[in-house]
């Protein structure tokens, strides 16, 4: 009797458990990478075509405001990973500066930099930096947690997919060969999604939720897009080269999410599948050259850190355009973990915005807070050391103030320092930052900048300014 009433509870549990599974959305993460905010059809483009992206939201809460902490990729991503600003995680550039330092100004490789790379001290700094993410719960951490199975695919920096909590993926991650940042992950979408694909029919087969993490190496560079993309930007009449290249590899990444979308689709698993999109930073091509213009990538300007973020979940989520209201990608992880059944830790600053997402209502968030460090990570255990901007963009105005963190001369270009003023913007007149209207408002910079030191008390770097409030 006892026995048969052990193996009832048990079938009991276990049945309880699977129908917890099937409650639980799929959620995925679709991340562009460098990519311009304004650079979609969506967004209004002249000329840049993106239909699967389109479609995507048409059918999403859509936030034109949204905005990523940081203007650089590993950084964003580690906030995208766990849910905390830079100053938080301490992963705030791509390198340790041993490794930057060694290469010559304009960011190309040499010998140098190679042997920097290959040292010891350069091997200890990269593994510290890691563990910087090891420490974090991440989100696939969290999720595994709560019985999702999960796939990297793209840039990822952490190591291994393993040390980031994934239970498959594509990154073997440094030291190995390219591991830098993504090695095998870097496939993907370039060279088909069949990765991505095994592991949907295998998470199904398995009837486990999951969660899936795309972040291909596009429309990054190299600007590499197929031939007939190339030509139809040439015959739209796009007189650069470079930026022809750039918006195909646009609508290259484009067709690639379309597949990704069009298979969950064929799974019948729509409706029960949460999308997250943005990308991780912007990105203004050149048009004489290849390579990012400035006030875009690495910068605090609107050219590197806005972007259009989306969350849809049909017949769950509201769709609709949000317009004014802002959303920064520090909500993703309360947001998803609540759409989980998972327990928010209670030191995430952002937001869970699922309760809004569902009702349509306004956001909570009234400002949006970011960060813009150098590439190369002067100090791992002192962002600070670092620090090249804060921003603040509270309802149309938006506060940039600039400090003296060490740049090392291969990106000084990336962030030249040469207005050392408070900037204030009105980005709803003025949305590409063309007139600084600080010396016109001081109540109005000391407001804000107070708001910033509320936010992120910085004690170790001065600020740089030729004219006070």
């Amino acid at each position: 009797m006892k026995l048969r009433f052990a193996l009832l509870l048990a079938l009991a549990v276990r049945a309880a458990s699977f129908a917890a599974d099937a409650e639980r959305p799929n959620i995925v993460y679709i991340i562009s990478d460098d990519h311009a905010w304004t650079d979609y059809g969506f967004m209004g483009h002249p000329q840049i075509e993106t239909p699967n992206l389109d479609k995507l939201a048409a059918r999403s809460a859509l936030f034109t405001r949204g905005y990523v902490p940081t203007a650089l990729c590993r950084p964003a991503l580690a906030t995208f990973s766990n849910g905390l600003y830079a100053h938080q995680h301490k992963i705030s550039g791509n390198d340790p500066a041993l490794l930057e330092d060694a290469a010559p100004k304009g960011g190309k490789a040499n010998k140098a930099a190679k042997k920097a790379g290959e040292s010891d001290a350069y091997q200890r700094l990269r593994e510290k930096l890691i563990a910087q993410n090891d420490r974090q719960p991440t989100i696939a951490k969290l999720l595994g947690q709560q019985g999702y199975l999960s796939h990297q695919s793209g840039k990822w920096w952490e190591g291994s997919f393993q040390r980031g909590g994934f239970t498959h993926g594509m990154t073997r991650g440094f030291p190995q060969p390219g591991g830098r940042h993504g090695d095998d992950g870097l496939k993907i979408g370039r060279e088909g999604m069949t990765p991505v694909f095994d592991f949907i029919d295998h998470a199904v087969a398995e009837k486990k939720p999951f969660f899936i993490w795309y972040a291909p190496f596009m429309p990054h560079t190299p600007h590499t897009p197929p031939q007939r993309l190339f030509d139809k930007y040439k015959a739209k009449g796009v007189k650069s080269d470079f930026i022809a290249r750039y918006y195909a590899m646009v609508e290259w990444f484009d067709e690639t999410c379309g597949q990704l979308i069009e298979r969950i689709e064929a799974k019948g698993l729509t409706q029960k599948t949460i999308f997250v999109y943005v990308a991780d930073n912007g990105w203004i091509q050149k048009e004489d050259a290849a390579g990012f213009a400035p006030r875009s990538k690495q910068s605090a300007n609107e050219g590197g850190i806005r972007q259009p973020i989306m969350f849809s979940w049909p017949g769950v989520i509201q769709p609709g355009k949000r317009g004014e209201q802002l959303c920064s990608s520090i909500d993703f992880l309360p947001t998803v973990l609540a759409a989980a059944g998972a327990p928010i830790p209670n030191y995430l600053p952002g937001y869970n915005l699922l309760p809004i997402l569902k009702s349509g209502q306004p956001t909570p968030r009234t400002a949006a807070f970011g960060e813009t460090y150098a590439h190369d990570i002067a100090n791992i255990d002192k962002p600070e050391a670092s620090l090249v901007y804060r921003w603040v963009v509270e309802g149309k105005w938006k506060l940039l103030l600039t400090y003296d963190g060490a740049v090392s001369d291969r990106y000084s270009d990336a962030n030249p320092r040469t207005d050392k003023r408070p900037q204030l913007y009105d980005l709803l007149a003025d949305p590409h930052e063309n007139k600084n209207l600080a010396a016109q408002n001081p109540e109005t910079v000391a407001r804000l900048a107070a708001k910033l030191q509320a936010w992120w008390p910085v004690t170790e770097r001065k600020v740089l300014t030729t004219w006070t409030p």
